[in-house]
């Protein structure tokens, strides 16, 4: 007798149903409320459905959002990283590939490629070639770009001159600027390369300090105007209530005398209806736990222009804090290594990519 084999329907196997949001979110290391504004803003959401009719996220949906992902922590504008993600093609997407939680076992795979030979959809980006991110990828603590603008040049002359009167005509930025691309494209630029330089002065004379005191008037004037603005347009002011509920908690890093970066990820915050507030002077650890505990934050982030700034604040904070987002701003690899290994805790390479990290969690 010969063994039979059940009758097959000549019907192929239904398709695997899809992830979650919540399953992808934790595979990029992002919060789900991320994937809900990519989803609303750019269109970058499930495209599957089960038989109940929920959405999922099929392999190229995930594959696209990690191109997505790569692309803003690395500083590309998000629409700019939606566009590509979008626009390549599926054969160039790698459906297989996870992004591994941070903290899991080291990979034994081969070492990359070279990079001229990863990443092809970095082409489309504006500016061209892989190597050029564009206008708004100037980095948290690293170096300033390769180019500098003559208006950079005339920032940096000011402050080398001790021209206080000239460096805040230069800085101006009126009620309709864009304080992040202020930051990324004017003043990070030129305070980094004073900082590069080797200064003999008189006394009193500091030309960090006078680029320091003209940014930060210039961002206290803008937010001033900023919400005189909004309240005139019949919006509720900055102390209202319902814009309390969900503050950004900013801190700079403790050995960082001006934290310039904090401020203007404050102001940037503004123009977007969220409400801010920096943290100043000496918070140790335990002083930035009672702070937490008292605000209640929506997120907390470290932003700052050093390259290895002391982390002892995320720690404390995650620990006590576990489930609240921290964004950190980093972009050396070994300053980041000593990052706490949790999802809620996300180190982002680029002042406009924490801009957007942040956003998509306070809403």
């Amino acid at each position: 007798m010969t063994p039979t084999r059940p009758a097959s329907s000549g019907r192929p196997s239904p398709p695997s149903p899809g992830l979650a949001v919540a399953a992808v979110a934790r595979r990029l290391g992002v919060a789900p409320a991320t994937l809900r504004t990519w989803d609303r803003r750019y269109g970058l959401g499930p495209s599957g459905r089960t038989a109940g009719s929920h959405r999922r996220y099929t392999p190229d949906d995930v594959a696209r959002l990690m191109v997505m992902r790569r692309l803003t922590v690395e500083g590309v504008a998000p629409v700019d990283a939606a566009r590509v993600a979008l626009e390549t093609d599926a054969d160039q997407l790698d459906s297989t590939t996870t992004m591994p939680a941070r903290g899991a076992a080291p990979s034994t795979a081969p070492a990359p490629e070279p990079e001229s030979q990863r990443r092809p959809h970095l082409r489309a980006l504006p500016g061209g070639g892989e190597g050029n991110r564009g206008a708004n990828a100037t980095s948290l603590p690293g170096a300033a770009p390769s180019t500098i603008s003559a208006r950079v040049a005339s920032v940096i002359d000011a402050a080398l001159a001790y021209d206080q009167a000239a460096c805040d005509s230069l800085l101006r930025l009126g009620v309709q600027g864009d304080p992040a691309a202020w930051w990324t494209q004017l003043v990070e630029p030129a305070w980094l390369r004073i900082a590069q330089r080797t200064v003999l002065g008189t006394p009193g004379e500091v030309p960090e300090l006078v680029l320091a005191t003209a940014a930060l008037r210039v961002l206290r004037e803008f937010t001033e105007a900023f919400e005189q603005a909004m309240v005139n347009a019949g919006n509720p002011p900055a102390n209202h209530p319902s814009r309390m509920r969900k503050i950004v908690l900013i801190f700079a890093a403790p050995d960082e005398v001006v934290p310039l970066a904090a401020h203007a990820l404050a102001a940037a915050l503004v123009t977007h209806g969220a409400t801010a507030r920096i943290v100043t002077g000496p918070a140790s650890t335990h002083r930035a736990v009672e702070l937490v505990t008292m605000v209640r934050p929506a997120a907390l982030v470290l932003a700052t222009t050093l390259v290895r700034p002391d982390l002892d604040v995320v720690h404390s904070v995650h620990e006590a804090f576990a489930s609240l987002p921290i964004f950190v701003g980093l972009r050396r690899e070994d300053s980041a290594e000593s990052l706490p290994l949790a999802p809620t805790v996300q180190r982002v390479r680029s002042f406009p990519g924490l801009l957007h990290e942040v956003l998509a969690v306070v809403g």
